[in-house]
């Protein structure tokens, strides 16, 4: 829907309130044209059933005012004498339409000085759950949000298993443009699959004025440009699906290029405009190596430093016997297998296994090679290890999966560019060659109507040899060079497809633990309460806010029995 489209929905909802309450409004004393008057009529509502007049402010907040009309629902026909639950109900169940049938059918009389105090226990527990869920949800949608890290992509930067704050209100926080939605979760709903939303009515694009500008090697959360899953959570079925921006799948990665840069990738490396990118303290970046032992590798002669303390060896599984559904079935019930690597020979499992169940499965110790995942300090201390013959890094061949995806180009996920980075009002030549480049952006994420007939390009029926890009676009990596999905896969990620920036870890553990018991023990104490962001080592303020945690329940319970 347009601005216009939902201007004149506003002006029809007015036209509603008007036809229902306006009775309603004279019986409390006042006039039926306030009834009529938009948002005056809201601040007259207010005092009517004494309640706040800022009130008015949520019913004009996204995804909050699906919460605050049913509450106002049920204040006003409280207010003029039906307080049975079956009159709550009905209010809700027919959308507020209810009372009309108050406002003609019956002989309502305004109780000026009603108790808004609950009648009974359950109502007050109704009430105190509903105000919370709506603080909540307001936190949540514009100005804090918490996140999961599911995937390696920035290991050592930030873990699998790191639960992130994620501020919305740095680069602006995005209005929501799917406007009827369950609040408080993402594209699905707990425990049914069921989509959490409906596609229509939305909002066109919003977003508040920001503190600051995405600066390049900001980590930054974000909405996948290239998602067509049913559900975020879990979805294994290939299935593609229209999703609104604001419900794909949340990710997060590291802005490398931003709007306006020119970007290349050397063996992995990036340069920005011409100088190699220098990234934080903290981003460690990794990349496959191949390590050769002196032996064949196993338990004993992998090198110790390189395994965490709960894995306990490195092992092949042949192809055949890997696809196998029973083994499958008995590695879920009584494995966990962590960095896998598979070729077309065999799958290698560094850790994760118990030697016992690695013998019932028949697995095997590798031979003396093996590819791992490094960092470069990581590498030069493999480098020193006594069994060590060689470490070699992985350098991919050229591969069309890679963006834009012309095989002419020969580009690989290491070595591609140079690459523009669009920049909203910089204008760009447009041709057959550079098209490929640009063509996402023109046709879905700038909804142009494009249409190529030989060499000539069309946008919304007129020829063209030039393009003026109307947002700002990044170019989102993760430090995981070799393990990463990102954009040197689908491209450029559109500024209005941007959700925050990550700034603090308030809780990690090792998420792929094998039970709740494990995962408990894995906690990473010293990750809790980090901030993202910074130079030199994380600090954990941990002790600080469970301090700060422990004066307000001490505060709150010295209240209450004062109070008493």
């Amino acid at each position: 829907m347009t601005y216009t489209q939902w201007f004149i929905f506003f002006l029809v909802v007015q036209v509603i309130h008007f036809l229902g309450t306006w009775k309603l409004y004279v019986k409390a004393g006042r006039k039926a044209w306030e009834a009529a008057v938009p948002i005056y009529n809201g601040i007259v509502l207010m005092q009517m059933i004494n309640r706040p007049k800022w009130w008015i402010i949520l019913l004009f907040i996204p995804i909050v005012n699906l919460l605050m009309f049913p509450v106002i629902w049920i204040e006003t026909i409280r207010t003029f004498g039906f307080y049975k639950k079956t009159d709550s109900l009905l209010a809700i169940v027919t959308l507020g339409l209810y009372i009309f049938y108050i406002n003609y059918a019956t002989d309502a009389k305004h109780n000026a000085d009603r108790s808004l105090k609950p009648r009974s226990e359950l109502g007050e527990w109704v009430s105190s759950i509903a105000f919370a869920i709506i603080a909540a949800t307001l936190v949540h949608t514009y100005f804090m949000q918490p996140f999961t890290i599911p995937t390696s992509s920035l290991e050592k930067s930030l873990l699998v298993g790191d639960y992130l704050f994620v501020s919305k209100f740095h680069y602006g926080a995005r209005v929501p443009s799917t406007v009827i939605a369950a609040p408080m979760v993402h594209d699905s709903l707990p425990l049914t699959g069921l989509p959490s939303y409906l596609k229509k009515p939305q909002l066109p694009y919003t977003r508040l004025p920001g503190l600051q500008k995405i600066q390049n090697n900001d980590i930054v959360c974000f909405n996948w440009p290239a998602d067509s899953l049913a559900t975020m959570w879990g979805d294994n079925s290939g299935k593609f699906t229209y999703k609104p921006v604001d419900k794909k799948t949340n990710y997060v990665k590291r802005a490398v290029g931003i709007a306006g840069d020119s970007l290349e990738m050397k063996d992995g490396y990036f340069y920005i405009n011409g100088k190699k990118n220098e990234l934080p303290y903290r981003a460690k970046l990794q990349f496959y190596y191949t390590f050769e032992c002196k032996e064949p590798i196993s338990q004993s002669s992998f090198p110790k430093f390189l395994l965490d303390k709960e894995r306990t060896g490195v092992y092949k599984i042949l192809t055949e016997y890997w696809e196998n559904d029973k083994v499958q079935t008995a590695i879920k019930e009584n494995g966990s297998l962590s960095k896998i690597g598979q070729d077309s020979l065999y799958t290698e499992v560094a850790g994760g296994i118990n030697p016992d169940f690695a013998r019932k499965i028949k697995m095997v110790n590798v031979d003396n090679k093996i590819n791992i995942n490094l960092t470069e300090d990581e590498v030069a201390r493999l480098k020193k290890y006594p069994l060590t013959k060689s470490v070699t890094k992985i350098n991919h061949s050229a591969d069309n999966a890679i963006f834009p995806h012309v095989k002419e180009l020969g580009w690989s996920q290491d070595n591609f560019g140079p690459i523009y980075i669009p920049e909203a009002g910089a204008t760009v030549k447009l041709d057959t060659e550079s098209l490929p480049f640009y063509e996402q952006i023109i046709k879905n994420y700038e909804y142009n109507d494009l249409v190529v007939n030989g060499k000539d390009i069309f946008i919304n029926g007129e020829k063209v040899d030039s393009y003026t890009f109307q947002q700002d676009y990044f170019y989102l990596i993760g430090d995981n060079r070799h393990n990463s999905l990102d954009a040197r896969y689908w491209g450029y990620v559109p500024f209005d497809h941007v959700l925050g920036k990550p700034v603090m870890v308030w809780f990690s553990w090792d998420a792929d633990a094998p039970s709740f018991g494990a995962k408990l023990k894995s906690i990473r104490w010293d990750r809790m309460f980090t901030t993202v962001h910074g130079d030199g080592e994380p600090v954990s303020y941990r002790y600080l806010v469970f301090a700060l945690i422990a004066l307000y329940i001490g505060w709150s319970f010295y209240k209450s029995k004062k109070k008493a």
